[in-house]
């Protein structure tokens, strides 16, 4: 006996759009993030869904998620400049194993360069600040690699943030541990560390948000001059509001090493925002602030804003000549529905598409079912609850001279996808209605 299916179509074409929505998280972190995403995506008007899906939603666990989400899935060296001996002695060494539960404030800082491979000339760098307590992530862009940049981009960062910047541990990097560093912190009663020359795990924390979040929103390739560090600027300025308010992340809670094995265990994923509103730490005023900030913003505004920057950017790596930022529209209904279908083109970032390929549109075998099609519509409509073996069998009765059960995995291809568009309709009830005609498959048999 065949067990009862609890998420249909409805639901995975739903959970498609909020996966899209939180850009491609894992289920782990896409679960805790649902009921903020679910309402805030309902308050600015973009999603409205049957109570019936909501509820089926927000009981789906993390494993149930990457299951439904599996196809969509399946479908996308530099030299270091030596600080000279004299500051590099008056800076102390912090490893990755004295950060013993930090206030907010202490943050770690490192320097992504975006030279495309090639460590010649000049070219863009990004500097990444990651706060230890909740995870909330900084980025600036830089023109050049300079200390004096490093010092003023600092400066602004520190005035945007909810908590006084208590600390900052860097890299045995010239851009950090020279004079003019030294004496901003002083200046600022901010305690600045150091990590252990070529210990890159003493910037663990920092290291990773240099993958999860600027190698991911800006590529590997190679971005050069003022017109391209604008344009950084202007995608970490979305960036910088959808990671630390709608991307959750893990927190380590305790690590156990058994013999040669290493157990880890992890707190609920939390957005940096809800760790901050949660710390006993930080003050109501700033605290009231990031309440403020997250009841205005629209998650899918600030990931159409990404997309469109990427391009941009991407177009800037690829040496299109376009040095101009595209201008965003206030209509985000073309954006919202290709959500729905988005995974099917694979990777969706331009900074990292490759070339695609081009799709095939021709059949290799007769459509079996384009004169009968009309009729089983019909039958569908009535009674949708009925599979497509049942539809075939009832063919077969009808016209037993052209069907045969041999045809019943062509049939069930065109089933599900009138049950995709279906259950579209079901959860856009507002969008444009899309043809109940399923577009010709190629070498369907």
């Amino acid at each position: 006996m065949t067990r009862p299916r609890v998420y249909d179509e409805a639901v995975l074409q739903a959970l498609v759009v909020l996966w899209e929505a939180s850009d491609r998280i894992c289920g782990k972190r896409l679960g805790p993030l649902l009921p903020l995403l679910i309402d805030s995506l309902e308050r600015h008007g973009h999603l409205r869904l049957d109570e019936d899906i909501r509820k089926k939603l927000l009981r789906i666990s993390a494993s149930t998620i990457d299951r439904l989400l599996a196809p969509a899935r399946a479908t996308g060296a530099r030299k270091r400049r030596h600080s000279p001996p004299v500051v590099r002695g008056q800076i102390p060494v912090r490893t990755f194993a004295d950060w013993h539960d930090p206030l907010p404030g202490f943050m770690e800082m490192d320097l992504v360069a975006h030279c495309g491979g090639s460590i010649s000339g000049r070219y863009n760098h990004t500097l990444t600040l990651t706060d230890i307590c909740s995870g909330r992530t900084e980025c600036a862009a830089l023109a050049v690699r300079d200390s004096s940049l490093v010092v003023g981009a600092l400066e602004a960062l520190q005035g945007a943030m909810p908590f006084p910047l208590r600390g900052v541990d860097t890299d045995n990097g010239g851009e950090f541990v020279n004079a003019a560093l030294l004496d901003f912190c002083r200046e600022h009663k901010i305690e600045l560390t150091r990590g252990r020359p070529c210990r890159k795990n003493d910037q663990a924390w920092v290291e990773q948000k240099n993958g999860a979040v600027v190698r991911r929103m800006v590529g590997y390739g190679r971005l050069e001059g003022v017109a391209a560090a604008e344009s950084l600027a202007r995608l970490y300025a979305s960036t910088r509001l959808f990671v630390n308010f709608f991307q959750p992340s893990f927190k380590l809670l305790k690590k156990e090493r058994i013999g040669a094995r290493v157990r880890k265990q992890y707190a609920r994923p939390e957005t940096p925002c809800a760790r901050l509103l949660a710390s006993p730490d930080i003050l109501e005023a700033p605290k009231e602030r990031l309440r403020a900030v997250l009841a205005s913003l629209d998650p899918l505004r600030l990931l159409d804003e990404i997309r469109a920057m990427q391009g941009h950017i991407a177009g800037l790596a690829a040496g299109s000549g376009v040095s101009r930022p595209p201008e965003r529209h206030a209509d985000l209904d073309r954006f919202l529905a290709s959500l729905a279908i988005a995974w099917k083109e694979g990777e969706v970032r331009p900074t990292h598409k490759a070339k695609p390929k081009t799709a095939r549109w021709w059949r290799t075998r007769t459509d079996a079912f384009e004169e009968a099609w009309p009729k089983v519509l019909v039958w569908l409509e009535s009674e949708p609850d009925q599979t497509a073996k049942q539809i075939l069998e009832r063919l077969c009765m009808e016209e037993p001279d052209v069907f045969s059960p041999d045809q019943l995995r062509t049939l069930q291809r065109r089933v599900k996808q009138w049950r995709v568009v279906a259950a579209r309709r079901l959860v856009f009830p507002g969008s444009t209605p899309v043809d109940t005609e399923p577009p010709a498959t190629a070498a369907t048999g």
